[in-house]
């Protein structure tokens, strides 16, 4: 018998080659790479592991920037702008450390595919089971939002040329047709354009009510002037909202396991994390404060119509592809985890087989349309938004965050501790005692917020025809 001398060529994206024992003979293997998650990639099949680390960038800040961005100026009408930014930069400071987290934690256990993971690791079959579904629910559930945001875009651009529901069925139909593309890797580019117009959008709106005398809700007549406020004295329910919207702004963090999963060179990801944190930092800030110094408490909503006719139609002209793009990633992102805990382990998982494309589409077709039912069918479905943002995004964002520092170091700090250690462990525990008191005030502060809604206006219908873009 032939003895086979393995040589594996690192990093993943150079082939591997089989030599024999007879000198003559050279057998070829198509194998890309071995990946602790997906197995064996091969040339034949779609290649998980090839997001470098600007396409990372791009994915990071996608699942983070939306249109959302113009919540803030009615955070800091709340808050106050001076504590509005104070509490934006702690926040942002604190989801920093749990997204570092997710990188440290990913290099130490490589077999970490997803948040379900963590909590397999951590507490067993039911901590996988309930954190993979409260990332799957939490992510069909804002793909549902970014359906809306199409809706609401086309409605701005056409002027009401047709029913809504009918836009939220065109959003549903482009989200599960692009977020079917196999990898990561393959949508980074769109991550990119998604990003870059979000921004450019929401910059328009700004620069355009910081030139205009007057924002376009404000009193057309007699004299005007901007009734910003340093410093705001909101009830708590209101502080308490006002707050978990800062959180939902930086909310992507669950997702981040899944994107760093598909890098090719994972040690890069602190780097992709930084210029993510700090651009989408420095753009909330700038958004936030101008808009909100500008325009006062007359905010329009959608804040992209606050600049008046004109320029509502040239930003949501400008943001339709990053809404589109917004809608994808946030529908492959949970299919994706459907997919792989279907298959993980499967030779079906990297191969083009029958098998692999059922499971695959089965997975995208699903989220599509549970998002698309509960966005056109749920009469409260924005206050159930912020709803889901306060219980699950926040629960996601903190809380798992601090027990992973924990259960990586408390067995080995604990024999011979150190100052350092004695501060790491206070801070996993405030991580997870802030992150549980945000859950919880942000939760009551939601279900007040649907409760007045509801009372103020009944709600929106199921599969409404109506203009949700105040242009009608």
């Amino acid at each position: 018998m032939s003895e086979e001398l393995k040589i594996e060529c690192y990093p993943e994206g150079v082939g591997q080659l089989h030599f024999s024992a007879h000198a003559d003979e050279v057998i070829e293997d198509k194998s890309i790479a071995h990946d602790a998650i997906f197995g064996a990639i091969t040339e034949d099949g779609p290649n998980y592991r090839n997001v470098g680390w600007l396409g990372t960038t791009a994915l990071l800040m996608k699942t983070q920037i939306g249109l959302g961005v113009l919540s803030l100026p009615v955070v800091f009408d709340t808050l106050g702008v001076v504590p509005g930014n104070i509490i934006l930069v702690i926040i942002a400071a604190m989801t920093t450390w749990s997204d570092y987290m997710v990188g440290v934690f990913k290099t130490r256990h490589p077999d970490v595919y997803g948040i379900d993971d963590v909590g397999r690791m951590m507490f067993g079959r039911i901590g996988y089971e309930i954190f993979g579904a409260m990332y799957t629910l939490f992510f069909t559930f804002v793909s549902g939002s970014a359906m809306l945001g199409i809706s609401i875009a086309l409605n701005a651009l056409s002027s009401h040329a047709v029913c809504t529901a009918v836009f939220v069925a065109v959003a549903a139909i482009i989200g599960f047709t692009f977020s079917s593309i196999q990898t990561l890797g393959r949508i980074s580019w769109m991550a990119w354009i998604g990003a870059g117009t979000i921004i450019t959008s929401v910059f328009i709106v700004t620069i355009a009510v910081g030139i205009q005398s007057r924002p376009s809700e404000a009193p057309q007549e007699g004299p005007w002037k901007s009734d910003y406020k340093l410093f705001g004295k909101p009830s708590f329910t209101e502080a308490v909202s006002a707050v978990s919207t800062l959180v939902f702004a930086y909310a992507g963090t669950p997702a981040f396991f899944n994107i760093a999963a598909e890098m090719r060179q994972p040690q890069h990801y602190q780097r992709s994390l930084i210029l993510c944190q700090v651009t989408v930092t420095a753009v909330y800030i700038i958004i936030g404060t101008v808009v909100y110094y500008f325009c006062g408490s007359y905010v329009a909503s959608p804040a992209l119509g606050s600049a008046g006719h004109t320029i509502k139609k040239v930003a949501y002209g400008v943001a339709l592809p990053g809404l589109m793009v917004s809608c994808i990633l946030l529908s492959h992102l949970p299919a994706k985890h459907i997919f792989v805990r279907i298959l993980r382990g499967s030779k079906h998982l990297t191969a083009n087989t029958v098998p692999h494309w059922i499971t695959w589409l089965g997975s995208t077709f699903s989220v599509s349309l549970v998002a698309y039912l509960i966005a056109s069918g749920i009469p409260v479905f924005g206050g159930l938004v912020s709803l889901i943002g306060a219980l699950l995004g926040t629960s996601l964002t903190f809380q798992p965050y601090g027990c992973m520092w924990l259960y990586d170091n408390w067995k080995t700090g604990k024999r011979n501790p150190t100052w350092k250690w004695y501060l790491m462990v206070f801070w996993s525990l405030f991580m997870i005692v802030i992150g549980s008191f945000l859950t919880v005030a942000g939760t009551y502060g939601s279900i007040v917020g649907i409760i007045d809604t509801y009372k103020a206006s009944g709600g929106s219908a199921a599969w409404s025809c109506a203009d949700n873009s105040g242009s009608s």
